[in-house]
């Protein structure tokens, strides 16, 4: 099965509204004859900004997280209806950074994962190991306890739809990066896991990206590799350059 490239940049905590639009108005020309789908996950603040002037464009908007509750007294969360209301198409779950700082669990992975997919949101799941349960042998078994899940009581239908990235702890922010042998590894493993989950036909049709530390440098010889069908791309994102050239990688 043919699965289409998807290349998304996440912001984390950078860019302030002036900053996001001007980065954005740079990129647009930059990508817009990209085979990739091409999004944008950008901070709750520059959401508004950055549906605007994508709008017409082929690049795409998500945010970074969102809540499995509806309303309430939630401080700090932030609602998938609130989301859906500025225009926000993607979103990024279960994060490493959310997993490390924020007290992240498979178990609240998998109520936004759901409460996403029952919004109309358009998932985009974390997993990945730490230096030291690589280092240890234990990235397969991780992957798969992160995997299950995240996609507990999660139908195959909707399975197919989320996009899965693979973010080896160690890779990310440390200028560190996976070898694209280790990264096709992981993320066929990945893939045996969602087949047997869901079946070959899931399996085949779920795109899982690459997230640790894909770059301009890299993005070729990780892109080759069969089971790689995109990135989550963090610092290269900053820079409309950059960006670009993992997005038209095949140039």
């Amino acid at each position: 099965m043919a699965r289409r490239p998807i290349i998304a940049g996440n912001w984390k905590m950078n860019m302030t509204r002036a900053q996001a639009a001007q980065l954005i108005t740079e990129l647009k020309p930059l990508v817009a004859d990209a085979d990739a789908e091409v999004v944008i996950c950008v901070p709750y603040t520059d959401i508004d900004t950055a549906v605007t002037l994508c709008k017409g464009s082929n690049i795409k908007v998500g945010a970074e997280n969102v809540a499995w509750a509806e309303k309430g007294a939630f401080t700090g969360e932030i609602s998938a209806d609130m989301l859906l209301e500025l225009g926000t198409e993607y979103v990024i779950i279960g994060h490493s950074e959310r997993r490390q700082y924020f007290g992240e669990t498979d178990a609240s992975v998998n109520a936004r994962l759901k409460t996403a997919i029952a919004k109309g949101l358009k998932p985009i799941v974390c997993v990945g190991e730490t230096l030291e349960e690589r280092e240890s042998g234990k990235t397969d078994d991780v992957i798969e306890t992160q995997v299950k899940g995240a996609f507990d009581g999660v139908s195959a239908e909707d399975a197919a739809k989320v996009v899965i990235a693979y973010e080896p702890v160690w890779a990310i922010g440390t200028g560190k990066t996976a070898t694209s042998e280790q990264a096709e590894e992981t993320i066929k493993a990945i893939r045996g896991v969602m087949a047997g989950l869901y079946g070959a036909a899931v399996a085949d049709a779920v795109r899982i990206q690459y997230g640790g530390s894909m770059n301009p440098k890299n993005v070729k010889e990780l892109m080759a590799q069969p089971d790689i069908d995109g990135g989550l791309i963090g610092g290269a994102s900053l820079k409309a350059v950059d960006f670009s050239q993992v997005v038209n990688y095949k140039d």
